[in-house]
């Protein structure tokens, strides 16, 4: 009977060990392209496109209004303006809490920070896209405000009246971002779409007619609602200029129900669990 003897395989030199190619190493993401995606989410979902389309269309209706209701003393630059930024300002926010709420309410999570496994990094893009609404909304509404004050006062026959100086402009684009980012500061405490969207309106509405009735009715919380009530520190970016003691009131109350729930929930997003 004879024997098969197998000859051992040649363990590999350290020679042909160093002339393996190494596995080369994919390029991070680029942030640019975290906010290109995170812009789209907001318009490839049917929630997001019909918001957006909803605030394209009221404020459509809003200067079709102005124009067929308003006296002819109205029609100007403030009020075509007025009435395209009032819907930007009360829908807009709910734009960054769906953006935000997303990756918690309908379950991508796992797949977003799957891909890129650097959280911070997502929520920056949604905070850039965020930012970036507000602004370009802001434009919009002053770009729509002006056509309407051309039609409106060559269809009225009077004069043009450009009301609102550039730094009325800003201040009001302030607003939007601050709008919009309370939105944003919502969606990080909460992480959940509807109880964000409830928060925002008790926040913005229910919240500013309690503080305006206890301002009427008792007068040591009328002297102190500038530094508490942060509605109406922000409504007077609206009126116009700001003293120093108004922008103080900003300031202060930015940081108490802004900045201070921001920061809370941001460190919260970080450190949940994503199921």
């Amino acid at each position: 009977m004879s024997t098969t003897v197998t000859s051992p395989v040649a363990a590999p030199t350290s020679s042909a060990v160093a002339q393996r190619a190494p596995r080369p190493v994919p390029e991070p993401i680029p942030f640019s392209r975290l906010v290109s995606v995170e812009l789209r989410k907001c318009f490839d979902t049917r929630a997001g496109f019909w918001l957006l389309a909803s605030v394209g269309i009221i404020g459509l209706l809003a200067t079709v209004a102005v124009l067929l209701w308003s006296p002819d003393s109205q029609l100007t630059y403030s009020t075509f303006s007025g009435a395209v930024g009032f819907p930007m300002t009360v829908l807009l926010p709910m734009i960054a809490i769906l953006l935000v709420t997303g990756e918690w309410t309908q379950r991508s999570g796992l797949t977003t920070f799957t891909l890129v496994p650097n959280r911070p990094r997502v929520i920056g893009a949604k905070a850039a896209v965020t930012i970036g609404i507000a602004v370009v909304s802001t434009v919009l509404a002053f770009a729509i405000g002006a056509v309407g004050t051309v039609l409106g006062s060559a269809i009225a026959g009077v004069d043009q009246v450009w009301d609102m100086t550039a730094g009325d402009i800003v201040n009001i684009g302030l607003a939007q971002t601050l709008g919009m980012l309370i939105g944003f500061m919502l969606a990080a405490v909460i992480r959940h779409s509807a109880g964000a969207i409830v928060a925002y309106f008790v926040y913005s509405f229910v919240l500013s007619g309690l503080t305006e009735l206890l301002a009427q009715t008792q007068q040591w919380f009328s002297d102190l609602r500038p530094w508490v009530d942060v509605n109406y520190a922000q409504a007077a970016l609206f009126n116009g200029s700001l003293t120093s003691a108004q922008w103080a009131h900003l300031a202060v109350t930015t940081v108490v129900w802004l900045v201070v729930p921001m920061t809370v929930g941001l460190w919260a997003l970080m450190r949940s669990e994503v199921k």
